[in-house]
């Protein structure tokens, strides 16, 4: 086993092949592949000898992915490029590196190349909490290469988080805690009841947990019993814990009963707003349809607003209404969520499926690759470097086809908008190993 960057177990590339394959995600680490169209799952990942594993050394490098269009934002690229990977590390980005000079090759061309997709909100504590999906299914076949779980889990659940999903994903996940010791285990929002939210105990275990836990979790929401006094003070609960620990806060609402301004002046700089397209009251529109003077100020200060999507917080007419009055968001989350087994959804979860709706709303393609690259990696400190292709640092790449076509997007009021592009994961490279996403697997999600 092999040991990862914060000394959590790795799953091994065989059982991580295997494990993928059968969700329709085909391992390349070890194949050398002449386009992803030829390619399928590896002789390591069938429990076989690579026959090319004695010529590593002969090679420069370990992955050539060739020809794509890689936009990243972070170094301000957008070019035909090859991006290069040896060791788990991104190598060189560049033109023309010679295909003989890699250990396994892949043709990108007529594809989009980026960082690894960066999901700052999500619930992936799969199996536990009534919300949450399989975060290897959900992210890492969606291209998305590292997640941070918002609020499943509090202190008392954390050990549990990190032995069932941070260490058995081959996706890199992280937790923002939640301030109610329950988290989502308990099956609502943070807490109504203030004797289960100890910011103290919060912030000894979110710092005995580093890097593996990155923020604080509030959910503010009428689901809280009480009144909009509960609410601040569990905002209040959850800035000390934010503070002792020297962890951004995450703050979520959706119908909470008190407005923004007050919310938005406990907030420091770096805190993260969440779920800022939602059309019920207390938005940060007001009635007018106007942005709340106070909520350009917090952005002035430093605040970040973030979409968290989910499947019932974005409207597709308040989108239009912020973007048209200049107000886009800092990052693009999918705050993913398990649909209701009896009611099915039109809404789409996926990252690279949100993505393409705000292409369609009208921001440029540059610009949404770095609202789910450089601008969520910035937010927490991961331990180390993401959302970038700079040399040296993880090889972390997603692969995608932007296809052209009517396409059709539904939000959870029933709103619609039709769009001319969409972006479908193709492969995913995640620390240097490469997976590919299969048609099926498209057809069945």
């Amino acid at each position: 086993m092999k040991e990862n960057s914060f000394g959590l177990s790795k799953v091994s590339r065989r059982d991580f092949g295997r494990n993928l394959a059968a969700m329709g995600i085909a391992s390349l680490v070890t194949k050398t592949t002449p386009s992803l169209a030829e390619a399928g799952p590896t002789a390591a990942g069938q429990g076989g000898e690579n026959p090319s594993a004695n010529q590593t050394s002969s090679r420069d490098c370990d992955l050539l992915i060739k020809g794509g269009t890689v936009i990243d934002p972070s170094q301000h690229m957008h070019a035909v490029l090859d991006v290069v990977v040896k060791g788990g590390k991104i190598l060189e980005v560049s033109r023309d590196f010679p295909e003989g000079r890699a250990r396994t090759v892949v043709s990108a061309r007529d594809k989009i190349v980026t960082p690894g997709l960066v999901d700052i909100s999500a619930h992936v504590f799969d199996g536990i909490t009534r919300n949450s999906v399989n975060a290897d299914l959900n992210c890492l076949a969606k291209g998305t290469t590292t997640v941070v779980d918002v609020g499943s889990t509090g202190w008392p659940s954390i050990a549990g988080f990190r032995k069932y999903v941070i260490n058995t994903s081959s996706t890199r996940v992280y937790s923002a805690l939640n301030i109610g010791a329950l988290g989502s285990v308990g099956g609502g929002p943070s807490d109504s009841n203030l004797a289960w939210l100890d910011p103290e105990l919060t912030a000894r275990v979110a710092e005995q947990n580093k890097p593996a836990v990155v923020g604080i979790l509030v959910y503010l929401t009428k689901d809280l019993e009480g009144t909009g006094e509960l609410e601040l003070e569990c905002l209040k609960r959850a800035l000390q814990a934010a503070e002792a620990s020297h962890l951004p806060m995450v703050v979520q609402y959706s119908k909470q009963r008190s407005p923004l301004p007050p919310i938005l002046k406990m907030m420091r700089k770096g805190d993260v707003l969440s779920h800022i397209y939602d059309r019920e009251e207390n938005t940060i529109l007001n009635a007018n349809g106007e942005i709340l003077p106070e909520v350009r100020e917090a952005r002035q200060r430093g605040i970040l607003f973030d979409v968290g999507h989910a499947l019932a917080h974005v409207v597709f007419d308040v989108v239009d209404k912020c973007l048209q009055k200049d107000f886009p968001p800092d990052t693009i989350s999918s705050c993913l969520v398990a649909s209701h087994p009896f009611k099915p959804y039109e809404v789409s979860t996926d990252l690279p499926a949100i993505i393409s709706e705000f292409l369609a709303a009208g921001l440029d393609l540059d610009k949404v690759i770095e609202m789910v690259t450089a601008k969520p990696a910035q937010v927490f400190d991961y331990g180390l470097e993401l959302g970038t292709l700079r040399p040296g640092r993880e090889a972390d790449i997603s692969i995608f086809e932007l296809r052209e076509g009517q396409f059709t997007f539904v939000d959870y009021t029933g709103g619609k908008r039709t769009g001319r592009q969409r972006l479908f994961p193709v492969a995913t490279v995640r620390s240097g190993d490469l997976f590919e996403i299969t048609e099926q697997f498209h057809a069945a999600s």
